[in-house]
């Protein structure tokens, strides 16, 4: 499965688009839409091109990791795009461990949409804003 367009969409306006590496709020070298990983620098700078390339390029990697971890559950496009965009945030490893997983395979899915909200806090900080904001419109998304 892909991630269709509203889930590309939700990923870059929340993401943003930077094309100097800068440190995020977990203090991760981070750049283009939410790019991290060994190749990226301090001083850093890229091409918005270069930006969308590593974009699909991530997609890519976290589409197997959910679909995997879906084991062939029954999921609607959107759902699919919100789970993406919710493990591309906080990494396959935590979405693997969440109760959004967990409820989407058990087909409890008022439950699986309301546990967006569990996943609002930045490292040691509380409850941020702009997460509140993210997990509203994946939670918006999965629903629709």
């Amino acid at each position: 499965m892909r991630t269709n367009q509203a889930g590309i969409d939700l990923i870059k306006s929340f993401e943003g688009l930077r094309l100097t590496a800068y440190k995020d709020i977990g203090g991760v070298l981070t750049i283009g839409y939410g790019h991290t990983g060994k190749d990226v620098y301090k001083g850093q700078i890229i091409s918005k091109d270069k930006a969308e390339a590593l974009l699909r390029q991530d997609l890519e990697r976290f589409e197997l990791a959910v679909e995997e971890l879906l084991d062939n559950a029954p999921t609607t496009q959107n759902q699919f795009a919100a789970m993406v965009s919710l493990a591309y945030n906080v990494g396959p490893g935590n979405f693997e461990k969440s109760s959004v997983l967990r409820y989407h395979k058990s087909g409890k899915y008022v439950s699986a949409a309301a546990a967006f909200m569990m996943w609002v806090n930045a490292g040691k900080l509380k409850k941020v804003a702009g997460l509140i904001r993210r997990r509203n419109a994946e939670r918006k998304l999965y629903v629709s």
